[in-house]
């Protein structure tokens, strides 16, 4: 973005100067204006909003240098500057994201990924994924040593959040599949967020609790004896159902992809070189992730090589994506969006994978 810029600013100095190779009577006095495309864009506090870190400081130093630059070149030659501009909600749950996005008052999102499938559904196809954004980043805590595999489980209580979308499914799915029903021979204490189970491993009040990453390393900040007990990345990839557990996806409406297809081309570039920069570069990425509140930029750097944090398109994203709703359908064809008592709805057409 920052190189854009420049290069857009070298084209009016450029301009500029040929505009002064005249009389002072020749030279025009319109100022430079921006034109560009305002994207509304929601992610959820987790490794989707890490991810975007820099693209989210990158946009700021953006508007903040083109002000400073309009305001001290008022005698330029009118010229047009196109970029996206941002407006970035970092939000706690899917359930803060999901009104916004079906009311049209966001344009892209980070969402769990079978609630992309969901949101399709419900909008009679009004969703494009535009990306495959984190692969599984959950994990079976214990503060304790007597979960050693799935079948562990059974007669057990795990704190959980996530309720209705990815977290829940992949669960109740690694459950059912190690013989365990996932209604009867567990208990699941369901949490509205992250960090709640985080408290209730902190108070005592769990001993056991499914969560993604940061919040692991969130968890074992506070409790020092708190292990990994199982990747459920891991035990999914043991059954072998050709598919990989995704955890989120990029989308976006449908329509804002019509009308601007160009700023949604420019927001997928700068997104996966912000992926990129944030896997790459650790420590500082941490010290963003810390500025934005995600979480603290200490628990961020340790965190940050276990998130999976990705930026997947084309047609990659839709044989990964459309695998691991194949197995979601298959077991739950509500997880994926289908009515339980008019059998509407169901797997996604090829119109929900952009660009594939």
């Amino acid at each position: 973005m920052k190189k854009g810029l420049a290069a857009c600013l070298a084209l009016v100095m450029c301009l500029s100067l040929a505009a002064c190779g005249g009389t002072e009577q020749e030279t025009t006095e319109e100022t430079p204006v921006v034109e560009s495309v305002t994207v509304r864009v929601a992610a959820l506090k987790g490794p989707t909003a890490m991810g975007m870190v820099k693209l989210m400081s990158d946009s700021e130093d953006f508007e903040e240098d083109v002000e400073d630059f309009v305001d001290a070149r008022e005698d330029f030659e009118r010229v047009t500057i196109q970029s996206n501009l941002y407006d970035f909600t970092l939000a706690a749950s899917a359930d803060e994201v999901t009104p916004g996005l079906m009311q049209g008052e966001l344009d892209i999102a980070c969402v769990p990924a079978n609630l992309a499938s969901v949101l399709y559904n419900r909008t009679d196809g009004g969703i494009v994924t535009l990306a495959v954004n984190t692969l599984g980043v959950l994990y079976i805590v214990e503060n304790g040593n007597s979960v050693q595999s799935m079948a562990d489980l059974a007669g057990r209580t795990i704190a959980a959040s996530g309720k209705g979308s990815t977290p829940e499914y992949a669960l109740r799915y690694l459950l059912s599949e190690n013989g365990i029903d996932p209604d009867t021979g567990v208990t699941i204490d369901w949490k509205s967020e992250h960090s709640e189970c985080v408290a209730a491993l902190a108070s005592g009040a769990a001993t056991i609790a499914m969560l993604p990453q940061p919040f692991v390393t969130v968890a074992q900040t506070q409790l020092p004896d708190l292990r990994v007990a199982l990747d459920l990345t891991e035990e999914w990839d043991a059954l072998d159902n050709g598919s990989a557990l995704l955890t989120g996806v990029v989308v976006a409406r449908a329509d804002f992809v019509e009308e601007h297809p160009a700023a949604v081309e420019e927001f997928l570039t700068s997104y996966a070189e912000s992926v990129e920069w944030v896997n790459a570069n650790t420590a500082e990425a941490a010290e963003l992730i810390g500025g934005y509140d995600i979480v603290d930029a200490a628990v961020a750097e340790k965190a940050l090589p276990y998130c999976n944090i990705v930026c997947i398109t084309g047609s990659e994203m839709k044989d990964m994506l459309s695998g691991y709703l194949q197995v979601l359908f298959d077991a739950a064809p509500a997880s994926v969006g289908q009515d339980a008592e008019t059998g509407e709805g169901g797997l996604p057409g090829d119109d929900f994978y952009y660009g594939a």
